[in-house]
Order: structure tokens, then C-alpha cells, then sequence
């Protein structure tokens, strides 16, 4: 039987350059979903809860596609033997954590610099939660501690005027020019920067994706 089809339902450049750094195949799926914070909501219950809805929001795509371009009816398409083959969806989301706070992107410049300020000379958290849907629902969450040096004013504005940080949660990139206000990480960079690399492919592997054959065939191994 061949493998089903790996799809990713995100926009992130990020986590489009970490499954393909595992030797993914995969197809992007470009969802949209609400990304309010419910009252009194975790951080690890948020993060989750997205990401689930972003995988769910991927396979109705693709389902909704399939249903189109067979003109099968829908109950046809209910069982989840038959959801399984459709193929497999990976959905995640990310939260910087500081003082309790949640914080997400900035939605400007201001914004960034307040997160900065608050970000600098403390230890925030960074939960990641990767989602894996096919007939059934996998989830898993990384939670990583990220240490930032004490920022001057100047550090700040210098780092917003890159824009580098403006499109992330925190107003920050791990894998770029804010590395160097990095003092210590603890846990998953590639969780931080988007999709944690070893809870992705476990997942992977509980849906019946073997990363590590993917990689055979790139180098040609039989």
C-alpha cells in the first residue's frame, strides 16, 4: 500500500524549513482558524487546542477538496478507514510565556518593543504543540526555557527595525538575529522556533510515517 500523503497546515516558512530538514515529503495546506485566547486559558491547553483546530481545519480542506474532485457523496467519506487514506495533517502553534503572560506577535512596532522589554533579563517559557490527524487525533506539546541577556533601549529598536521578529509569537526569531541576546536554552529549539523536530516525528511514526525510510530513499538505500 502507499504511504499516505503528508500535508502541513501552516503558513510558516519555519515550520515548512523544519519538516523538510527531516526529510519530509510533504504538501502545504493553507487553513485559517481563530487564534483568541479563551479566559483563564493555559498556555499548554492553548497551544494544543490551536494546533488541533488548525489539523482539523486541514483535513475538512482536504476532504472538501477530495469531495469535489470525485463528486462522491459525503457520507462516503465519514468512516475514518476511509479519513485515514485521505492522508496525513500536521497542525502546530507556538506561545512565549513571561511572567504569565502570554504573549503573541507583535501587531506593531510598539507592541514589539513592549514584549522586548519584558522578555529582557528573565527566563520566559516557550510551549509548542504538534498535532498529527489522520483516524485519529495525536497531539503532543514541548515546552523549552529561553534565558534573555539584559537589553538596552538601543539593542531593542535596533532588532524591531530588522522586522525580523514582527510575523512571530514573542516579536522574536530563535534562528536569527535575536540568538544573540540568547544567554541559555533549555528543552527544543526547533520548538521554539516552531514545530519540535523529535515530537514531530514520533507522532509521525504512531500515524504510520517512517521518517527514517524517507531518508533511505533520498541517499537511494534499498
Amino acid at each position: 500500500m502507499r504511504p499516505a500523503t503528508v500535508y502541513l497546515a501552516s503558513r510558516s516558512p519555519r515550520r515548512r524549513e523544519l519538516l523538510t530538514q527531516m526529510g519530509v515529503r510533504f504538501e502545504v495546506l493553507d487553513v485559517s482558524v481563530v487564534e483568541d485566547l479563551l479566559p483563564n486559558e493555559a498556555a499548554h491547553d492553548y497551544v494544543q487546542r490551536i494546533a488541533i483546530a488548525k489539523a482539523q481545519a486541514g483535513m475538512l480542506l482536504l476532504e472538501k477538496n477530495d469531495l469535489e474532485s470525485k463528486k462522491t457523496a459525503l457520507s462516503h467519506w465519514q468512516s475514518t478507514k476511509k479519513r485515514a487514506t485521505i492522508g496525513v495533517v500536521i497542525g502546530a502553534d507556538t506561545a512565549v510565556v513571561c511572567n504569565g503572560q502570554i504573549l503573541g506577535k507583535p501587531g506593531s512596532a510598539a507592541q514589539a518593543e513592549v514584549m522586548l522589554k519584558l522578555l529582557s533579563g528573565k527566563t520566559h517559557e516557550v510551549f509548542t504543540a504538534v498535532v498529527v490527524a489522520h483516524s485519529r487525533i495525536l497531539t503532543a506539546v514541548s515546552r523549552t526555557f529561553v534565558t534573555f541577556k539584559q537589553l538596552s533601549s538601543s539593542e531593542i529598536q535596533h532588532y524591531i527595525a530588522t522586522k525580523e521578529g514582527h510575523d512571530k509569537a514573542g516579536s522574536y526569531a530563535v534562528q536569527g538575529k535575536a540568538a544573540i541576546f540568547i544567554e541559555n536554552l533549555n528543552g527544543s529549539y526547533s520548538g521554539v522556533m516552531g514545530l519540535p523536530l523529535y515530537e514531530t516525528a514520533e507522532l509521525l511514526a504512531q500515524a504510520g510515517v517512517d521518517v527514517l525510510s524517507q531518508f533511505d530513499n533520498e541517499v537511494g538505500l534499498e
